[in-house]
């Protein structure tokens, strides 16, 4: 028996790598080694665009790979229908409204808070503050001036821009554009000869990260925030390829963008993998928000970016971790981007010292708790309340302001957001609203001007105009 015993380890010690064989001793042990972290963010993903959500035209097989050894989430929402909002949430790990930042902030604004309040510790924070090495990569949009960027916020590296949108061609700028679009490297301006497609030149950097930070014996988060496929809707002739069988150009170009960052997402795995990190690294992927309708699809759900029906905040959401827990399942409770940070904490088994919104979505995935749901409510809110929406089990309220009206939905029944049940249910009305109203209570008020708010003022009037026009003939053709 003995014998066995130390043969079967001496077998085990020439088979693995020495990483892997700490991995596998300290299992044994049951002192589980902390895994690494990254979260992958896509910015304006549409629910239909990936293959692990039904996508038949934009090829993601990088994608739908990790959703297969991981778990995808069939309602994963952001927590805001536009970005800025949405990404100081996920990394707050709270509603973004407890905090004021619940607006997109503006590049020329130079109010007195211009960026994710200072007190307001994120993820990132936590992390390093536990011993974790910290980068983050791409899309900012979170502060206009140099303490409120990454390397402020618990990054030891950033390798990015700080506003919310810029051209992919990164030499295509002077060297004198302001600090909102410029390319950083810890808060210093890239020289131009280095920069190329932004998506392949932040999937790059990941690399390059991950190979500098497996040689040591620390963890590691890694943030990559990409601007795709947010506009402008640009992408190289090689991306191009990939869509050559969808005629639509719109929608080609588009999923051009996304082909780009899923080839990313790629080489991001196949470096983990290459490095021995990929069994114990937790990765998440998810938009910031809906697709924005230049070429994206949310089908079959209703509205896009900036709205809070379904289209707006429900978006694709995965979660992989060899190490932690078996793949291959879809997940149907919601879900919220403010899970990713509990979930987190409780992996690496630190405590935030700070109060989270989001649950720790571990033991659901793995079957552990089956009597109770991930979240009794969910709350949304953008622009000071000029927009809300309340889920609460099967309902759902929605006060939208492009359309000026209230809407009930039993999404068990209308997952469309088809048939609205204000008039017919009032009772259920008056419920969800009041459990709309506490939560407002402890709301703060925002920092800053919704920038985005005009958008949704367009959109309104656009929709406005092309159904006055296309009934116009109507009156004509009774005559």
């Amino acid at each position: 028996m003995i014998k066995n015993i130390l043969l079967s380890l001496l077998i085990l010690i020439v088979s693995c790598s020495p990483k892997q064989l700490k991995n596998k001793i300290t299992t044994a042990n049951t002192k589980q080694e902390k895994p690494n972290v990254i979260i992958i963010l896509a910015d304006d993903l549409g629910w239909a665009d990936v293959g692990f959500n039904g996508s038949t035209d934009i090829p993601t097989p990088n994608l739908d790979a990790l959703a297969n050894q991981g778990v995808s989430f069939t309602n994963g929402y952001a927590s805001h229908s536009y970005c800025g909002p949405s990404r100081s949430g996920l990394l707050a790990g709270r509603y973004q409204q407890r905090f004021g930042c619940e607006n997109n902030i503006g590049k020329s604004f130079d109010g007195p808070i211009p960026g994710v309040p200072l007190d307001e510790k994120m993820i990132s924070e936590v992390l390093q503050e536990n011993g974790y090495q910290t980068c983050a990569i791409g899309k900012w949009h979170l502060g206009n001036t140099p303490e409120y960027w990454p390397n402020g916020r618990g990054f030891d590296d950033w390798f990015g821009f700080a506003g919310g949108s810029r051209n992919f061609w990164g030499k295509s700028w002077g060297k004198d554009y302001n600090t909102w679009h410029q390319i950083m490297r810890n808060g210093k301006p890239e020289p131009l000869e280095n920069l190329s497609y932004l998506t392949d030149d932040f999937s790059n950097a990941a690399v390059e990260y991950i190979n500098d930070y497996s040689k040591s014996e620390k963890p590691f988060f890694m943030y990559l925030a990409y601007n795709a496929p947010h506009a402008p809707i640009q992408a190289t002739k090689e991306y191009l390829k990939t869509v050559d069988h969808i005629e639509q150009g719109e929608r080609a170009a588009y999923g051009a963008m996304v082909s780009g960052m899923d080839v990313g997402i790629g080489k991001v795995i196949e470096q983990l993998k290459k490095t021995g990190e990929y069994e114990n690294t937790l990765i998440f992927f998810y938009s910031d928000n809906g697709g924005h309708g230049k070429g994206s699809s949310q089908s079959p759900y209703r509205g896009q970016k900036g709205l809070l029906f379904e289209g707006g905040i429900r978006v694709p959401f995965l979660m992989s971790w060899p190490a932690g827990f078996e793949g291959g399942n879809k997940i149907d409770e919601p879900v919220i981007a403010y899970d990713i940070f509990s979930t987190v904490m409780k992996a690496t088994n630190i405590n935030a010292k700070k109060d989270l919104d989001g649950v720790d979505l571990i033991p659901f995935v793995k079957g552990e708790v089956t009597n109770k749901t991930t979240h009794e409510k969910l709350f949304w809110r953008y622009s000071d309340g000029a927009g809300f929406a309340v889920r609460k089990g099967d309902y759902k309220l929605v006060k939208e302001a492009v359309r000026d009206e209230l809407f009930l939905f039993n999404l068990k029944e209308d997952p469309y957001e088809q048939k609205n049940l204000v008039t017919t249910l009032p009772e259920k009305v008056k419920e969800l609203k009041s459990d709309y109203d506490n939560w407002n209570k402890d709301n703060v008020e925002n920092h800053w001007p919704d920038a985005h708010l005009p958008n949704i003022g367009k959109m309104k009037k656009a929709r406005e105009v092309i159904m006055k026009k296309t009934s116009a003939g109507e009156v004509n053709s009774k005559k």
